[in-house]
Formats: structure tokens, sequence, C-alpha cells
């Protein structure tokens, strides 16, 4: 690197990993399925796997500055080249997921921007369904991404960037709102807290059993992905040994504390049951409602009547939706490439047959196309399955989150083979007892695994619902499938090239 090179502060670095990790949706979910009960859960997942898995990042990070293909090379180094490939082909699925998910809820959004409230759930037309409308919108606007992402990005840079400046504005508008109101009423809480119940006991019903309360460690857990992208950035750190390891504990105390500030200013203005309790909230129109009634109760907090709080709550709802769907046709324009780009990349060109491994003006044309189909089919198959709006997007939501936290087990199990081989070069190292390092690596997996095994388990266990377990593994049993068939076929070819060369030397 070049001396001159100006270094990260530790500050720098602390907002760097705020703002990778920090995301503002996770705290209007949490606040539905959970209450106040939802912050201990944050603290716990916190102290289990935030801290300790971004503390590996920095030594993956570090150790393997140099390597061109992000966490493949990291795994690869680590394990072996098919371990690599399964975990890498896993991160690279919760992309996919993600995008099938975003899909549809997106529509949420305009419809909010355009009426002020969420109507999805009346869109009827020619015999179809709601879910199937929103399922046929979603597929339209996957096509047409992957089409005008094809042809360059160049003209989205300027959309991605008002997206992200209007989530900040979201973040502020929210913080300003609820204290402004916190006051107005005189510090009485419209979810008031009721002893140490309030933080143990959720008030939705459908999260009061132990398996319930588990399963919504891995919203949590979710919460907090990102962190893997901040440990490359070790090399780039001011006098690193020392700033690197501060600025992740204290990113991590910042972070958790936002999360738990957060949720609890939704309660200053927002009572659970007379808000949420509605069946016609969902997990994905819900920021929709909790939006609506902060601008309802500014009104009322400004004198104005009823009727006009209505009003002045559809225009909160409409800024907080198109500043949504700004940041949204943002992430899809990068997140529709930009992994798959790196999956390739990072991994052996033999591995993608024909020609899907090319990439052509920095984009891997061909395998966004295949990529288009795989989610046009996945939002055809959730979407006409016959379930009702409030299942659908909590059907989607569940694949996403167990799909995006898996590679993180893959990631925190190849710590362990890193730290025992000496002859991979640790400039950065932060565990430097390897009994303990194992220790906090079995804590890390064991906490995403516990997560997700409850995740999963919990429709069928506590409401029978066995759909809604078997499309949670869905997603990620298709994709290690195809991840095996890829890389049995790989070594297949290796073996014949290697055949060939050796009856040419003969």
């Amino acid at each position: 690197m070049n001396k001159n090179t100006k270094k990260l502060t530790m500050m720098s670095l602390i907002l760097m990993i705020f703002t990778s990790v920090f995301g503002f949706n996770n705290m209007p979910r949490s606040f539905y399925l959970m209450g106040y009960a939802a912050i201990p859960w944050y603290i716990v997942s916190g102290i289990t796997f935030f801290v300790p898995y971004a503390l590996m990042m920095a030594e993956f990070g570090s150790a393997f500055k140099d390597e061109k293909g992000g966490i493949y090379s990291w795994m690869d180094k680590s394990v072996g080249p098919k371990f690599a490939f399964m975990g890498t082909f896993m991160w690279y699925a919760s992309y996919v997921i993600w995008m099938v998910s975003s899909c549809s809820s997106i529509w949420i959004n305009v419809s909010s921007s355009i009426f002020g409230k969420d109507t999805t759930q009346t869109w009827g037309v020619f015999g179809l369904k709601p879910t199937q409308v929103l399922g046929l919108l979603g597929i339209c606007l996957i096509i047409t991404i992957t089409f005008t992402a094809t042809k360059g990005l160049d003209k989205v840079k300027k959309v991605t960037a008002i997206g992200g400046s209007a989530v900040a504005f979201l973040n502020i508008m929210l913080i300003v709102c609820a204290v402004f109101l916190l006051i107005a009423h005189g510090g009485k809480l419209a979810q008031p807290i009721e002893g140490i119940k309030s933080f143990t006991v959720s008030p939705n019903a459908n999260y009061l059993s132990a398996i319930s309360m588990c399963s919504f460690l891995v919203y949590a857990i979710f919460a907090y992905g990102g962190i893997e992208v901040v440990g490359g950035l070790v090399d780039q750190t001011e006098n690193a040994e020392k700033n690197f390891p501060k600025a992740i504990l204290i990113g991590a105390i910042i972070v958790s504390i936002g999360y738990s500030l957060g949720i609890f200013l939704f309660g200053t203005f927002t009572n659970w049951n007379s808000v949420l309790s509605s069946k016609s909230v969902t997990l994905g129109n819900l920021k929709i409602f909790i939006m609506s009634n902060l601008g309802y109760e500014m009104g009322l907090a400004f004198g104005v009547s009823k009727a006009s709080a209505i009003i002045v709550g559809q225009w909160f709802a409409r800024v907080f939706c198109l500043s949504g769907i700004l940041a949204s046709i943002g992430a899809f324009f990068t997140l529709c490439y930009a992994p798959l780009k790196q999956l390739i990349e990072g991994t052996p060109d033999k591995l993608w047959p024909g020609k899907m491994g090319q990439v052509k003006n920095g984009m891997p044309i061909n395998a966004m196309k295949i990529q288009c189909v795989l989610v046009v089919c996945f939002i055809a198959l959730v979407t006409f399955g016959g379930e009702g709006a409030a299942k659908f997007f909590e059907k989607i939501t569940i694949m996403t989150n167990v799909a995006m936290t898996l590679p993180y087990m893959f990631l925190s199990i190849a710590f362990i083979s890193f730290k025992k081989k000496d002859s991979i070069k640790k400039p950065f190292v932060i565990f430097k007892n390897k009994t303990f390092a194992i220790f906090t690596s079995v804590v890390v997996t064991f906490t995403v695994g516990f997560a997700n095994v409850f995740s999963i388990i919990q429709p069928a266990i506590k409401k029978g619902d066995i759909s809604s377990t078997l499309w949670s593994i869905a997603g990620p049993v298709f994709f290690s499938v195809v991840a095996l068939v890829m890389y049995k076929r790989y070594e297949k070819n290796c073996a014949k090239t290697e055949g060939i060369t050796e009856e040419k030397s003969a």
C-alpha cells in the first residue's frame, strides 16, 4: 500500500460499522413480533454472535487482504475449495432469496406512496388473488431490473445515493418525532411498561411460547449481518492492533443500543393492541401502519382535528414509502449483479458451465439472466401457494432470514481451521489463545444454528403449519443441491483435463 494513503481512524471505522450493519426496517419488525421483549434478544445476540463474529472477520480480512475472492478465499485457504464453494454459494443464494422477498414487498410501498395506505390486499384482477397480483408484479420488476442492469448501471447511481439519504432522514425523523411526542405526552408511553414483564413477554400472541421466543433470535442475528464487509478493512486502519478491536466493540455497543433505543422509541407513539393487532397488519406492511400512526399522533400533538391527523398520517406514510422505493431500487440494481460477480470472479473458471461465467463490461450478463429465471420461478412457487397476505409475507421473511444467516455458520466453522493452520500468516491476531478462539467459534456457530432450528420448526410445532417450515428450508436446500451438482461437475472436468494432460505427457 502507498505510504501516503490516508488510513481509517477509529471514529471513521465505527461509523462504517454502524452504516454497514444498522437497518431501519429491523426495528419496526422486531417491535411487531416481540414489543419491548425484543430488546433483551438483541443484547444476547450481540454478546454471543455480533462481537465475536466481527472480531473473527477482522482476523480473516487481515490474513487474506491481498486475495481477490473475498470470503471464498478465506474459506478455501482455511478449509478447502469444496467447503468454500458451498459456503460462498449459500451466501450468494441468500441474496437471491432477498430478491424473491423484496420483489413483492416493494409494491406495498408503491401503493402507500400513492394512496397513503396499503391497498395491495384488495388488488384482485382477472380472477387473481391479491398475493398473486403482487407475485406477477414482482416477476415483471425483476425482469425489468435485470434487463436494465445488463445495459449498465451509470444512470442508477444517483437513485442509489438519493435512497441512502432518504433512509438516513427516516432514522432522524423517527428520533425527533418520538422524543417530541414523549415530551408532548408528559413522558407517557403509548405502549406502557408493566415492569419486567414488558421485556420478557411479547404482546404478540404468536410469540408467547418458548419455541417462538427462541425463534426470534434469528431476526436479531439477521439484523446484525453485514459486518463481514468491514472485516476486510484491518490493513486500512490506523494503528489497527489497538484501534480495530476497540472500534468493533464500540461499534457493536452503539448498534446494539441503537436497535434497543429504536424499538423503545416505537413504543412511545405506538400501542401494540390498538395499532398492530389487526389481521390486516402483515410483516410486509406493518411499517406503513406504524409510520401512519406516527404522523397521526404528530397531528394530534399540534392540535389538529382527528380527520386532519389522519391525512397527516397518510403523508408520513407516503414520505416513508417513497424513500423505501428509492432505497429498494438502488439495492436491487446493486444486488442483482454484485454478489453474483464476486462469486464468479472468486471461484475457479471451470465451475461455471458454458458461457455462464463470462463477464462483459464488468457485468456477468449470462449468469444474471439465469438468476432472473430462478427468482421468477421462486416468486411463482411462493405466490401461487394459496396463502393469505399475512402468511405470504411471513413465509418469504422466514426464507430470507434463514438463508441470510446460514453462511455465518460456514465462516465461523472455517475460523476453527484458520486458527489451527500455523502456515497461514496472521499479521493481526485478536484471539491469541487457540482454545479460546475455538470455543468462541463454537458459541457463534451454536447461536446461529440454534436460532435457525427454532425459526424453522416453530411454525410446524406451534401452529401445525408444515408449509412454512418446508418453505423456510426450501431455498437453502435447493441452492445446496445446486452447489453440490456444480462442484461434482467441476471435479469431473478437472479429472478429465488431468487425464488428457497425462496422456499427452506419456
